[in-house]
């Protein structure tokens, strides 16, 4: 038995909506209203699955800084391994690869690399019959080697002296090969497997293309992704905020230090000219700090190892912080600053970021008394409300937290109308009680790379996407599933921001989504109307309704 009760719940929506809407105003935009904003995603700081189109041309694509590989002896048959995983010799001896065996390039060339062991030694030889070690805590020309690839997975690894490495009958890697080999079953031939290729950052595509070319498709992508017709476009759709991330490097425009390319100063010059014109406010987002604070490519890391932690990268990112609100305080169309985008959980302890996010408030405040502040919540297994407990700062404090859903095993098999309930039974209470906490604002989004529902904090809400696990969603489902974000998302005390304004996947491009009518956002927000289902032996649940009622 199914009872659909409508007239009420309809104004309880709207009841809800109405309070939810009012009760809270973000300084500094117009009308009281709080942020509707679309992240910049991919344009300053480049994540490769936004648009994979500039790799492209990189010689020697599938080896970019942070591939990882093994090696294989063709004559033993056997793997080329650290002992230990590093700081000792190397053996040839495995018959099957796991992490021990997997070691991470550093590319110094099209055909030169450094190997990281798991460890993060790197393979050393000093000089013609060598034999192999896994000792060298920093990376030089000793640990410099050549690979040489034939048509198929098979390599030579050559010293940077002219020294072969060869597999001995007794398992050692020994740089010692006579003559030069062919491509048989020799000792100094080995079958390398890439094992995973999924960083395309700034760092790769500057060091893949090298400083030249790098600046040439850097030139080009930045004067053409975003444009002050994007703006326009984003006005006239109601978006009154634009968060644009930021690689630490920007501090050092125009020369910054290889192998990143100057450019991003002047881009984000005529970002907030832009801004301005179509009044829309910009938040600045610290997306990619020094030595990377997450391991992910969208914070440019090389290796995807986490070496923001140490007090030189923390220093150097207050520097950015002071370079950034020192330049952008006075300038009408400045909204807030982001401290940092997504810290790691496993690598990054609260004791090393809070204080950090208390100095980085300080330096904003030193610029500004009123710009917001935002920090995010660290990403993985961390515990939401740990910066409300920290005691930041005390005005215009946003908090940003980011949940990753989308492909979390639990959303695989769910329907439309499921991943619609989840966002009502989970995500609105949830946003809810963070508004009510003592402490800042909420900003809610969606990971620009798990996405389904975001952040939640007391001024700011990040990111989402209007995507999901489903399979052949139809147009008018995609359509519930985006009206029902924005219905729940606008609760949130600061507002949400869409990740992102363009991307090659469809469903993430905001742009294409306001085109073709996946996505349908008003200048206001309105309420969504709502049927309460009551089906026999379940409990309550709310459900979407746009066109016709929809049924558990």
């Amino acid at each position: 038995m199914e009872l659909v009760i409508s007239k009420w719940v309809f104004a309880f929506s709207l009841f809800s909506w109405l309070i939810f809407s009012v009760a809270f105003s973000v300084e500094g935009l117009d009308e009281d209203s709080k942020v509707r904003g679309v992240n910049l995603g991919g344009w300053l700081v480049l994540e490769g699955w936004i648009k994979p189109s500039l790799f492209e041309g990189i010689p020697n694509p599938d080896m970019l800084d942070g591939t990882q590989v093994t090696f294989k002896s063709v004559k033993l048959q056997k793997y080329v391994c650290p002992e230990n995983g590093g700081g000792s010799d190397i053996s040839v001896n495995r018959d099957a690869a796991s992490s021990w065996e997997t070691f991470t390039l550093w590319r110094v060339s099209e055909s030169e690399f450094q190997f990281r062991t798991v460890q993060g030694q790197f393979l050393s030889c000093y000089g013609n019959g060598c034999v192999v070690s896994a000792t060298a805590k920093s990376a030089s020309s000793t640990e410099t080697f050549q690979i040489e690839r034939n048509n198929d997975d098979r390599v030579h690894i050559k010293t940077k002296s002219g020294a072969y490495l060869q597999a001995t009958i007794d398992n050692q890697l020994v740089a010692d090969y006579p003559g030069n080999p062919g491509w048989d079953d020799n000792a100094s031939t080995f079958e390398m497997s890439i094992v995973a290729n999924n960083l395309h950052g700034d760092y790769q595509l500057g060091n893949g293309y090298g400083h030249n070319k790098a600046k040439e498709v850097l030139e080009r992508h930045r004067s053409t992704f975003i444009d002050a017709g994007d703006f326009e476009f984003l006005h006239r759709n109601g978006i009154n905020t634009v968060r644009i991330p930021v690689g630490w490097w920007i501090a050092y425009d125009p020369n910054p230090p290889a192998p990143f390319i100057g450019g991003t100063l002047k881009a984000l010059d005529n970002a907030f000219s832009w801004a301005l014109a179509y009044k829309i406010k910009c938040i600045i987002d610290l997306h990619a700090a020094p030595g990377s604070q997450n391991g992910m490519e969208h914070s440019a890391s090389r290796d995807g190892t986490v070496g923001w932690t140490t007090s030189e990268s923390v220093s150097q990112s207050l520097h950015v912080i002071d370079f950034l609100a020192s330049r952008y305080a006075n300038h009408p169309a400045l909204l807030g600053i982001e401290l940092l985008n997504e810290p790691s959980a496993a690598s990054v302890p609260l004791d090393i970021l809070v204080p950090y996010y208390k100095h980085g408030y300080e330096i904003v405040r030193k610029h500004s008394p009123s710009a917001y502040v935002i920090v995010c919540q660290r990403i993985g297994n961390a515990n939401p409300i740990e910066l409300y407990q920290a005691d930041i700062g005390s005005h215009n404090l946003v908090v940003d937290l980011h949940y990753y859903n989308l492909f979390d095993p639990f959303f695989v098999n769910l329907s439309p109308i499921e991943n619609i309930r989840f966002i009502y039974e989970s995500r609105e209470p949830q946003i809810h009680a963070l508004n009510d906490a003592k402490g800042p604002l909420v900003f809610v989004g969606v990971s620009p790379r798990f996405s389904d529902v975001i952040s939640f904090s007391d001024f700011d809400s990040g990111e989402w996407v209007n995507e999901w696990n489903v399979t052949n969603g139809t147009q008018a489902e995609y359509q519930d599933f985006g009206r029902t974000q924005l219905e729940v998302y606008d609760a949130a005390s600061f507002g949400w921001s869409y990740w992102t304004l363009k991307n090659d996947r469809e469903h993430w491009d905001f742009e294409w989504n306001i085109k073709n009518n996946y996505l349908q956002l008003s200048k206001h927000s309105e309420p969504i109307y709502l049927q309460l289902s009551i089906v026999s032996g379940t409990r309550p649940f709310l459900s979407c309704m746009s066109h016709t009622l929809i049924h558990a």
